[in-house]
């Protein structure tokens, strides 16, 4: 529901969900449906990919291999030619993950380590929950 005050706010909000991502094909669809987010700001991968570099924020939760740029920029990578989402290419970045670890795939994910990301360590739904307290107190001073 808080996207529904960011987007009357003047923010456009819009999530991305990768065609491989989750343990089941469709499961962050459902997930996300189950969580109330309308199914129109539920985009595809090759539509935020030509968005990115006109982002401002875009926030990873728990993705790893399929935020991945050495899938483009390294062809000696287990993810070499991979389609990923390029988070990457947003103004800022911040990646919600619990570790460092690499991901199924077992590659370093170069993304990490990029001067526009930030990493935020910890469970997903508090680290959110965090979050979204942090931006309501800075944006109803």
């Amino acid at each position: 529901r808080q996207y529904q005050r960011r987007v009357h706010g003047g923010v456009n909000v819009r999530f991305g969900i990768h065609p491989v991502a989750g343990r089941m094909p469709g499961q962050l669809n459902v997930l996300l449906a189950e969580a109330g987010v309308p199914y129109d700001i539920v985009y595809e991968m090759d539509e935020l990919n030509q968005d990115f570099p006109d982002t401002d924020v875009s926030l990873v939760i728990g993705a790893n291999d399929v935020v991945n740029p050495s899938a483009l920029d390294d062809p000696n990578s287990a993810l070499a030619g991979m389609p990923v989402l390029h988070v990457w290419k947003a103004k800022t970045c911040v990646v919600l993950k619990r570790s460092m670890a690499t991901g199924y795939a077992g590659a370093q994910n170069p993304l990490f380590f990029l001067s526009n990301n930030y990493m935020l360590f910890g469970n997903a739904k508090t680290t959110c929950e965090d979050l979204l307290a942090g931006c309501k107190a800075h944006f109803t001073k």
